[in-house]
C-alpha cells in the first residue's frame, strides 16, 4: 500500500504530507491515482467568487487605467493573517466549499476555457482579461497558468493580486504568463511575518524583485493599528522599494485597515495616519496612493 509522504514545494511552510493530508493553505493535497502520489489543488477551477471590477479597485493604478477586469477567486491561503479581509473564503477549505472528484463535476466549476471564454464575452464591457484574486491565487497556480495560456490567445490580460510568499520555483513558472500584479508587503519586520501572519518576509521580498524584472508590479501595504502603523515602518519600506531597479516609480498603495476576522473588536485605521504615512513613503517613492480612506 502507498504510504510516501510528500512535500508540498509551492511555499516556504514546506508541508509534508501524507496521503490523503492537505496542506496549511487547505487547497493542496496529496492524491494517489493509479498508484502513484502527487500532491495537487484541489482548488483547481473552483469559483467561489467573481465580479467585473474597476481595475483601480484591485488596486492598480498605473496599469490600463479606466479598464476593468475580471476578478476570480476561489478558496484557501497559504497566510493566516489575523485580520484578513476575505476570510469569507481565503480562510476556508474543501469542507465549506464542497468539491468532488472529478472536479470538473463540482457546481461551481469552471474550466480555464469557460473562464476565459466569459473574459471575453465581457470584452465589450471594458474588460482587458482575468484578475486572480480575493484568496490567494498561487496555492493553485496551475489553473492560473491554464488559464493564463488561453487569455494570451485571445488578446487578454493576466493579472495576480498575491500575498508574494510563494518559492522561487513557482514564481519561474507563473510570471512569464503573467502580465502585471498587486503583491501585499504587508511588514517589514520578520517576527510579525512569521509569529502573526505566518508567513516569510524574505521570500516576499524575493518574490517582488523577481516580479519586477518581467512585469507591471504594484505594491500593498495594508496599515493595521499596532502592527506596522508607525512612520519607522513606512520608511524601511519606502526605501527598501526605492533601492530596487527603478524602484522609486513602482507605485505603492498605503490602504487603510477595517476590523475583520479576529480582530473585529478593534478600531479603523485613522485617515489621518493613512495621509501622513503616504506623504511619507512619497519621500522616497513617485507614486503612493492613499487607499479605502
Amino acid at each position: 500500500m502507498y504510504d510516501e509522504k510528500l512535500t508540498c514545494p509551492v511555499c516556504p511552510h514546506g508541508c509534508t504530507l501524507a496521503p490523503g493530508a492537505t496542506g496549511r493553505c487547505r487547497a493542496r493535497q496529496h492524491i494517489i491515482k493509479d498508484g502513484e502520489g502527487s500532491i495537487v489543488p484541489i482548488n483547481y477551477g473552483i469559483v467561489t467568487s467573481i465580479a467585473l471590477d474597476p481595475i483601480e479597485k484591485k488596486p492598480l493604478a498605473r496599469f490600463r487605467p479606466g479598464s476593468f477586469i475580471l476578478s476570480v477567486g476561489s478558496f484557501g491561503c497559504n497566510l493566516n493573517c489575523p485580520f484578513c479581509q476575505n476570510h469569507g473564503i481565503s480562510m476556508k477549505g474543501a469542507d465549506d466549499y464542497p468539491v468532488s472528484e472529478p472536479l470538473s463535476d463540482a457546481e461551481n466549476y469552471l474550466s480555464p476555457k469557460e473562464l476565459a471564454q466569459l473574459a471575453d464575452n465581457t470584452k465589450k464591457r471594458g474588460n482587458i482579461g482575468v484578475a486572480f484574486t480575493y484568496n490567494e491565487p498561487l496555492i493553485g497556480y496551475e489553473y492560473v497558468i491554464d488559464t493564463a495560456k488561453l487569455l494570451k490567445e485571445r488578446g487578454l490580460k493576466t493579472v495576480l493580486v498575491t500575498n508574494g510568499c510563494v518559492n522561487e520555483e513557482i514564481a519561474d513558472k507563473v510570471l512569464p504568463y503573467t502580465d502585471a500584479l498587486n503583491i501585499d508587503l504587508k511588514s517589514f519586520d520578520e517576527k510579525v511575518y512569521r509569529d502573526t501572519l505566518g508567513g516569510d518576509l524574505e521570500t516576499v521580498k524575493a518574490f517582488i524583485k523577481k516580479a519586477n524584472d518581467r512585469c507591471h508590479v504594484e505594491l500593498t501595504t495594508l496599515i493595521v493599528p499596532g502592527m506596522n502603523d508607525t512612520e519607522d515602518e513606512i520608511k524601511k519600506i519606502a526605501g527598501w522599494i526605492a533601492s530596487l531597479p527603478m524602484g522609486d516609480s513602482i507605485p505603492l498603495h498605503i490602504t487603510r485597515y477595517f476590523p475583520r476576522y479576529k480582530m473585529s473588536a478593534g478600531q479603523p485605521t485613522d485617515v489621518k495616519l493613512i495621509y501622513r504615512l503616504a506623504d511619507i513613503a512619497g519621500q522616497y517613492l513617485k507614486y503612493v496612493y492613499p487607499g479605502n480612506v
